[in-house]
């Protein structure tokens, strides 16, 4: 099965829904739930490990991309942490850095997506 820029794009829905919901927390729309910030449970992730490694897990931008959704994960889970102790306008501050993230995973995505299409 090929990849196909479709599923890119749907990558890309599921990195920006992402960031949706841990606004959301940082701005006391809804409640944090561990899920958000697990790696097993990243809709991003469950893609890399079951369309793009079986296919080109030997590629180093699929590494880098684990690597880079690992760290925007554990910088979420340190910015809803300082909300929920109060340092509300330190936690939003810190978006800048999921969005880093985000785009370095972003480059990897098109990068990886002209190897593959």
């Amino acid at each position: 099965m090929d990849i196909t820029t479709l599923d890119f794009q749907q990558a890309r829905i599921k990195q920006v829904l992402f960031k949706s919901r841990l606004r959301s927390v940082l701005y006391g729309v809804r409640e944090a739930d561990s899920s958000l910030f697990s790696l097993r449970d990243n809709p991003l992730a469950q893609w890399l490990q079951t369309v793009v490694k079986p296919k080109y897990g030997a590629r180093p931008e699929v590494l880098e991309i684990e690597r880079a959704l690992q760290n925007m994960l554990s910088t979420s889970q340190k910015l809803a942490t300082q909300y929920q102790r109060g340092h509300i306008e330190e936690s939003r501050a810190g978006l800048e850095q999921v969005d880093v993230y985000a785009n370095q995973i972003e480059k990897l995505l098109q990068q990886l997506e002209r190897a593959s299409v």
